[in-house]
Formats: structure tokens, sequence, C-alpha cells
């Protein structure tokens, strides 16, 4: 008897959580369809699954018409740029993903037959007025602010992705990711770990916006990748947070990557950015309840793994 193997689209598939996934879902037996543009994606990150068995690399920009030959199983829609640095670059590129590019991948699943994930975001909370943050929470963004571009494309694509879902009838499912980390982030995207990490091995003082009393709360990629799996083969259709509730300030955190790496680097304070969030923190029972999933790497093991990474990639 013949097995039938699935096949998956991974939009956005050769950036830092994209190309982890396209690990995953090898490792589980799927054929993987990978496409990304590479305005913020890099081929590195996928090179090592070039030319193997089963996979396959698309440079195309999703915000246009997309087909992809034969049968599709599952699209992960995860091209975005998610970064500050790169969405303040780059903001039309950003709603132009989060919208049409939502739209054309939705429109592929539909015509496949396929079950969709879109990749949200703890951004959709925006300065968030309720802490933890749980799915029913319906946030505090300003659409017009430079953060806009980045929170209202995503809080677009959830919207679309449940329009889908209820007009359409496609299997949809919908994450709302928070702060990860890991081997593959990009240097210079400006996230507080990267930035830490390059200026600490560099021996370059580490800037900390405002007084660094800003909390993040940050998941090593291998737990989040796996709450993503788990959600993907759930029956679950509204959103659901990864990440880690662990819950440290910005101030902190950095004097933990001085300490980690062994720097002598000093911490200097710079004005903080327009719209920040001042707490972010997942409310994390919903995944807890419904995938069975809680975060296991501890983040000092995390940080480690990572620290091997930067260390390999810093000039």
């Amino acid at each position: 008897m013949s097995i039938t193997i699935k096949r998956v689209l991974v939009t956005g598939g050769a950036g830092f959580l994209g190309s982890h996934l396209c690990d995953r879902f090898m490792k589980e037996g799927w054929d993987v369809v990978c496409m990304d543009n590479l305005i913020t994606g890099n081929e590195n990150n996928i090179s090592h699954l070039i030319g193997q068995p089963g996979f396959e690399f698309v440079k195309y920009d999703v915000t246009n018409y997309v087909h992809v030959p034969g049968k599709l199983d599952l699209i992960l829609h995860f091209a975005s740029p998610a970064s500050p640095i790169d969405y303040l670059e780059m903001p039309i590129q950003t709603l132009k993903v989060g919208s049409l590019g939502t739209h054309k991948a939705l429109g592929l699943a539909k015509e496949k037959k396929a079950r969709f994930l879109l990749a949200s975001t703890s951004e959709v909370y925006g300065d968030p007025l309720i802490h933890p943050q749980p799915e029913s929470y319906w946030g505090n963004v300003n659409p017009i602010g430079y953060r806009g571009v980045y929170d209202e494309a995503k809080r677009f694509a959830e919207a679309m992705t449940m329009a889908y879902h209820r007009y359409h009838k496609v299997d949809t499912r919908i994450v709302r990711i928070f702060n990860t980390y890991g081997p593959r982030m990009r240097l210079d995207d400006g996230r507080a770990l990267p930035t830490f990490m390059a200026q600490a091995l560099r021996g370059e003082d580490i800037t900390v916006f405002g007084k660094g009393e800003q909390t993040r709360s940050f998941c090593y990629v291998d737990d989040l990748i796996e709450g993503i799996y788990r959600l993907s083969q759930s029956e679950e259709v509204d959103p659901v947070n990864i990440g880690n509730p662990e819950e440290i300030t910005i101030l902190d955190f950095a004097k933990e990557i001085i300490e980690l790496t062994g720097s002598r680097s000093k911490i200097i304070y710079k004005d903080l950015p327009k719209d920040d969030p001042q707490v972010r923190r997942p409310d994390i029972s919903r995944a807890t309840s419904i995938l069975k999933w809680t975060p296991q790497v501890p983040r000092r093991e995390g940080l480690e793994k990572t620290l091997q990474y930067f260390k390999s990639i810093v000039p």
C-alpha cells in the first residue's frame, strides 16, 4: 500500500521562522515548497535543504497572483517583514504582504482545498492595557503610528482569514506569535536580542531605549515551532497565543546578555521609540489546554544556543 506524502507551502520560507518550519515539516516527512522574495529572507537559511528530495524553493513575491502546480494540503503564510527596522524601512511592502499577500495565499488555499495557517503576532495587541494578553483582548493599536503598518497589516490579515473561513469555508488557523529568538535571526533586524548580542560580541555600548523598564517575553524558536506544528494539526480555528510567559525587563535582559557573553560593554540609554509597547506577556492557557503545549527550553539554555550562532556570523 502506497503512503500519501503531504505537501505544504511555506511563504516567507527563507526567513527566520519560515526556514525552521521548512525543517520541521521535512523532518515529519512532508514535501515542502518554500516561497520567498528574499527582501528579508536569506537563502543561507535553507541552503542545507536545497537539492533534498521533496524540497523546492521558489523565489516569488506573494503579493502577486500565487500559483503552485500540484496538490497542497497546507499553506503556512509567514511572508512579512517582522522587525521594526524592516517595517519602518518598508512600510508599504509590509502593508501589502499582510493584505494582498494574505488574500492571494487564502485564494490558493481555497483553490487547493488546503488548510491555511496565518502567522499573526502579539503586535495585534499594540501597547496593551490588559496584562498578560489573552486572545480575547482586542488590543490598543495606533493605526496611523509608525508601527501601525505592521500591527494593522496583521490585524487585517486575521480579519481576512476569518472572512475566508466563514464565507468560503476555508479551513483556517491563526497563531499569534510572541517574541521569538534563536539561530538564523538576522544581526541587523533591529530587535533587542540580536542587537544586544552583536553589540556585546563587538565590545560596543549596548543601547537600551527609555529606562529599560519595558518588558518582553522571549520564546526559543524550537518551542515556537512545536506550538505552530501542533496548531497546524489541530482543529482550533480561533487565534492561539504561542510564546513564553516568562517576562523580563529590557534592562535586565541587556545585563543578562553582557553576563552571558562575558563582554565589557556598557549600557547606554536612548529615547523610547513612539508607540513602543510597555509590556508584553502571553496568556498561554488556551495553547496549554487545546494543544497540550508549554515552552520547554529555559531562557539561559536558549540564549547559549543562540550565542553560538551569533559568534559564527558576527564579523
